[in-house]
């Protein structure tokens, strides 16, 4: 079972489907079942790939998952738009930057400036990472993807890392002067400083990242036999919880939450939905009260 990715293949399969414009035959269908009656209604299954045809509506698919623990989730899938945005048209003229021509383009969003966002681990790095993309964008001014593109990508597709800039400018031109601008910043990001260089706009600082995880706690099919056992033997804060969890359970189950647990001679099976769902509620109650104990404090809790 793939657990927490239970579905995923499926969004991939249709996702491909509409791409190709083929609906793949159903798989390992040698005989449909003969609990449903297949003459009656309009469904069935496909034993043949069949063309998916693009008609006045866009293809939609819907993908079910039936998770091992017994959540469920369905997802509509529409395709996407097609793309009809004209093709960049370059300027009349070129324009100096840096020393080398570089040809002024129209990127694809002409209407008004473009934010570019840039993060790193380090000031050195943010840097470095600034005079990579202007020199990608001195290299490549007649075939790079378009400015608003890049920012897309750069914004939605890019780890959010400490040090921080946001280069504001209309046209390639301004984009490489601002980012060789930050690039030269030999001081590094100032907190809230903003820097207006020759045809664009360079704004830098330091976010507060916090760090505090997010407790991800587990559901059917996390457990083993022997689970929290060294644990239970050796922590007292483990130990306290469990126990503590044990007492609530008592009045409402009719074996031991500790016994399950240590693997007691006539304790019930870990396989019983009855016993593994409060087992392993009690071992991830328990792991967030010893993680508490050493100061490590969620922001959130799920599962």
């Amino acid at each position: 079972h793939s657990q927490a990715a239970a579905g995923v293949g499926g969004i991939i399969k249709m996702v491909q489907a509409m791409r190709h414009g083929l609906l793949p035959r159903t798989l390992h269908v040698d005989e449909p079942t003969p609990h449903v009656d297949w003459e009656s209604g309009a469904v069935r299954l496909l034993t043949d790939q069949v063309e998916w045809g693009n008609g006045q509506a866009p293809r939609r698919a819907a993908v079910s998952s039936f998770g091992i623990s017994g959540t469920n989730a369905h997802v509509i899938l529409e395709e996407a738009p097609t793309d009809e945005t004209p093709e960049p048209a370059a300027a009349e003229a070129p324009t100096e930057a840096a020393g080398e021509t570089v040809e002024a383009t129209a990127d694809a969003n002409a209407d008004g400036p473009v934010p570019l966002v840039l993060s790193a681990k380090t000031p050195e790095a943010l840097r470095a990472q600034a005079q990579r993309l202007a020199a990608f964008l001195t290299a490549t001014c007649d075939s790079a993807p378009g400015i608003t593109d890049i920012g897309h990508t750069l914004a939605a597709a890019r780890a959010e890392l400490e040090h921080r800039a946001v280069v504001v400018a209309s046209d390639t031109p301004g984009f490489v002067d601002a980012l060789e601008g930050l690039a030269a910043d030999g001081a590094g990001p100032v907190a809230g400083a903003a820097v207006t260089c020759r045809d664009g706009v360079v704004a830098h600082g330091v976010a507060d990242l916090g760090s505090n995880p997010v407790f991800v706690f587990p559901g059917q099919g996390s457990q083993w036999e022997g689970m929290a056992t060294e644990l239970y033997g050796s922590s007292a804060v483990f130990r306290d919880r469990v126990d503590a969890c044990a007492d609530a359970l008592a009045p409402y189950v009719d074996w031991s939450l500790t016994d399950v647990l240590q693997g007691e001679p006539g304790a019930p099976s870990l396989e019983r939905l009855d016993v593994v769902q409060p087992v392993l509620w009690a071992v991830m109650v328990a792991l967030a009260a010893l993680w508490e104990s050493h100061g490590v404090k969620p922001a959130a809790v799920i599962g």
